[in-house]
Parts: structure tokens; C-alpha cells; sequence
């Protein structure tokens, strides 16, 4: 592969399922270019990560990085301690 493009994947996940894209795009692409790429949904995705990390949208992919789609948390961690402490 020349230096001009980085391979990426795009990773979407819930509970029970994911999907997973592999994308090959310019070299210095981003975050965005790649979550514009995937062809997934975007709805209740809240947030993006390299490798579980937070990352903006304009952080510039490296060769191999996993973009992965973060959704918003549906409950407060804490409250949902709670309501499983009260059971």
C-alpha cells in the first residue's frame, strides 16, 4: 500500500450485535471522513473513539486505527447502581 491512503475500520456496536466496515481512504483523513464513509445509520450515535478512546471528529486516522460509533448512555451510571441495589 502506498503512502497516500490509510486503512480503517468503522465499528458500530448494541447489545446483541455489531457491524464492522473496512475502508480505505486518503492519507490524513479523519474521524469524520471515515463516520461519513461507513454507510451506517447515525442515529443515537453520541460520540466517536480510536480503540476505546475518545476522539474528535477532526483527529486524523492512522493506518489500522478502529473508529468506533459511541452511543449515548441510555441511564445515568449511578442511578442504575442504585435501582439495582434496591432489587
Amino acid at each position: 500500500m502506498s503512502g497516500d491512503r490509510v486503512r480503517v475500520e468503522v465499528v458500530r456496536a448494541w447489545p446483541r450485535r455489531h457491524l464492522s466496515v473496512r475502508l480505505e481512504l486518503p492519507s490524513g483523513a479523519t474521524v469524520a471522513d471515515a463516520v461519513r464513509e461507513c454507510g451506517f445509520g447515525l442515529e443515537g450515535v453520541a460520540g466517536h473513539a480510536v480503540y476505546g478512546e475518545a476522539a474528535a471528529p477532526a483527529r486524523v486516522l492512522r493506518d489500522g486505527d478502529r473508529v468506533e460509533l459511541l452511543e449515548a448512555l441510555r441511564m445515568d451510571p449511578k442511578e442504575a447502581r442504585r435501582r439495582r441495589a434496591r432489587r
